[in-house]
């Protein structure tokens, strides 16, 4: 069971400026399904002038199954002291997509399906965020897209919805979940069986209950349902 996962997306040209995604926020230049942004600012204080260090602002709740975090990564690793070597390229800016429990699995199912990272990520960004730019006389939802942030987020990538909705499960999708979760411990399970002479994984297997969702699929995927139902049963 996946609890939480990560996506980071580093920005070395500097594409995503904090200051100016905090003033579209505020400017409500903003379009998602999430109700909530946060912009923290960090600095120290020098003959009582803030000194600014850094940025970070959050979109959406960090409560919630899926939030974002942009925050300046440039700042964060001159405070801890890394250097980089002459190949290396500074990172001025992160984006991370945090995801947690079933938003979690869905994710890593999606990426499983395609097996395109690139797409699976930048396609839950676009389906949950945009930045556009404000046009007087035109509704809020017919605003442009922001320039920066189509050249960040790039084109022709499909949305991803995370939906917690019930729906039929994609065949292809399951297939590569058990190839990369479940085979191996079948595998395992089925070779303990043969040197001790027992049929437990099989047995549990005739005797796993299917959900609603995956009797459906077997309906489906299949037109001798019957027989299968009658050899598994």
């Amino acid at each position: 069971m996946i609890k939480r996962i990560d996506f980071a997306i580093n920005d070395h040209v500097g594409l995503l400026a904090i200051p100016e995604l905090v003033k579209k926020c505020q400017n409500n230049e903003y379009i998602s399904v999430m109700r909530k942004y946060e912009a923290l600012a960090s600095g120290k204080l020098i003959d009582d002038k803030s000194e600014a260090t850094g940025d970070t602002l959050y979109l959406g709740s960090k409560k919630s199954d899926i939030y974002f975090c942009i925050y300046n990564k440039e700042v964060e690793q001159a405070q801890k002291g890394v250097t980089l070597n002459a190949e290396q390229r500074p990172i001025k800016t992160r984006f991370e997509v945090r995801l947690f429990n079933e938003r979690a699995i869905l994710a890593v199912e999606d990426f499983l399906s395609h097996r395109n990272l690139e797409n699976t990520v930048f396609g839950i960004i676009q389906r949950y965020v945009r930045f556009v730019d404000k046009r007087t006389g035109k509704a809020r939802n017919q605003w442009p897209l922001n320039k920066r942030w189509a050249q960040f987020c790039g084109k022709n990538r499909a949305p991803v919805q995370l939906t917690l909705a019930p729906e039929l499960p994609n065949v292809n999708r399951q297939r590569a979940w058990i190839q990369t979760q479940v085979a191996p411990t079948l595998k395992a399970l089925f070779n303990i069986d043969g040197y001790q002479g027992t049929l437990e994984t099989m047995q549990d297997i005739k005797n796993a209950k299917l959900s609603p969702q995956q009797e459906a699929m077997i309906r489906e995927q299949t037109v001798g349902v019957d027989y299968l139902v009658e050899q598994l049963g």
